[in-house]
């Protein structure tokens, strides 16, 4: 076995991986934990430099391998590296599942189409996906065979400092330790009020696990089968699990429109009027619009790499709705600065909340940040963390009135989609 890991430029060239810092920080230290745990084991990763598509083939030519394998990736631009890969192969190519509890498409309607709801589809999923338990993890592993080892490159990994990063002590640590600790933590303690302090800003309820499905930290199928352990109350863990079928409703419908990180789900929204408003868009991204969960957010976001579900909507309705903004580049900064940042997910949250998406949220429902923060902050402390100066002469004032924000969104869309659905029926 030769554990391999590209450092593809695609990501890894500095001028790319400084627009994805929270990402590339958690991603490198999780691959020095991946380098330790394999020398540990008895092998070691063999880092090479280069593009992935050229690279993996020409070190398995190289190493004389009789096979290749790797992790199926959902993403579009990803099944197109492996099917590049596997062109270029004089070898069979092994692609595992492991992103996906089930394999994405398999679960479809009787007809054969993928669900476009996301009730029926957990309903498809119970009935039909059988997720075993992860297997136990390897002892020892064999080393490098020594004629690979002397022709094996041996690229050291690059820091943060090459890469034009600055180390940000806010990230959550990466590595499968790492990983592990957050999941025992979670499941010892906070799980037990998953479903009833999930969405409340001022406690910290959620696992924070996101970012280890995203980077394989740890695996989908571990969590689902830790979700069913007996302990937590019983609508904790199904509200958990609920969590999780969206996470896997959001890739394999991925899976099946692979157009939709480049257009609306709902075709009558293509051509939407959204606005160019770049001082709103400006102030939305400083967290300077003078409603302060929306600003809390904006803030959280850059500072750690994360934000709360409940923080997201709320942010992303309002820069969609209140200054109709599109939800593309809305999409687009979440995911140069989520440390979770995962294309399906993130594509489909933003979708949803602008109301153009699969299982959309229906577009006339406009979330009020001032009601959204009484009822899930109530006593302020997650904007006081955040917008310390609230309250204060140098908090700016609000940058549009919701009330007449609202009744311009909705003047909107009800003209565009009226004239879209008017000229379906000619």
């Amino acid at each position: 076995m030769v554990p391999l890991f590209v450092l593809d430029p695609y990501f890894f060239a500095p001028e790319r991986a400084r627009r994805l810092p929270h990402r590339m920080h958690f991603l490198l230290e999780s691959i020095a934990s991946l380098a330790a745990n394999l020398a540990r084991l008895g092998s070691r990763l063999v880092v090479a430099t280069g593009r992935s598509v050229e690279v993996v083939p020409e070190l398995a030519a190289r190493f004389r391998v009789d096979r290749v394998v790797a992790h199926r990736w959902t993403e579009p631009f990803g099944r197109e590296r492996d099917r590049r890969i596997a062109a270029a192969l004089r070898v069979p190519f092994d692609l595992h599942e492991g992103e996906t509890l089930a394999p994405p498409g398999s679960i479809v309607t009787a007809g054969g189409a993928p669900f476009a709801v996301y009730t029926p589809f957990t309903r498809a999923f119970v009935a039909q996906a059988t997720i075993a338990e992860p297997q136990r993890a390897p002892r020892s592993l064999p080393p490098l065979p020594p004629d690979i080892e002397a022709v094996a490159p041996n690229a050291p990994l690059p820091t943060l400092e090459s890469l034009g990063i600055t180390r940000n002590p806010r990230i959550l640590s990466g590595g499968e330790r790492a990983g592990r600790d957050r999941m025992r933590s979670f499941f010892a303690g906070p799980v037990a009020r998953y479903h009833e302090l999930r969405d409340r800003l001022d406690a910290d309820a959620t696992s924070h696990l996101s970012v280890d499905l995203k980077f394989g930290t740890v695996s989908i199928r571990t969590l689902w089968n830790e979700a069913h352990r007996d302990g937590p109350p019983r609508a904790a863990l199904e509200k958990y699990r609920s969590e999780l079928l969206w996470r896997e409703f959001t890739h394999h419908t991925l899976f099946h429109r692979p157009e939709l990180l480049r257009e609306p789900f709902r075709r009558e929204w293509l051509g939407f009027p959204w606005r160019d408003d770049e001082a709103g868009w400006r102030a939305w991204v400083d967290g300077k619009t003078g409603y302060p969960v929306v600003d809390a957010a904006a803030r959280q976001l850059r500072a750690e790499g994360f934000v709360p579900n409940r923080a997201r909507m709320i942010a992303a309705s309002f820069l969609t709705k209140d200054l109709l903004v599109s939800y593309q580049r809305g999409e687009a900064h979440y995911m140069e600065l989520l440390t979770d940042g995962d294309w399906a997910q993130n594509n489909f949250n933003w979708q949803w909340c602008a109301g153009c998406g699969c299982d959309a949220q229906p577009y006339f429902r406009v979330f009020n940040p001032g009601a959204q923060a009484e009822r899930y902050d109530p006593d302020g402390a997650y904007v006081r963390r955040w917008v310390p100066e609230f309250g204060t002469a140098s908090y700016p004032r609000p940058i549009v009135d919701h009330t007449a924000a609202r009744a311009r969104f909705l003047e909107t869309a009800r003209a565009h989609l009226g004239s879209r659905n008017s000229q379906k029926r000619r």
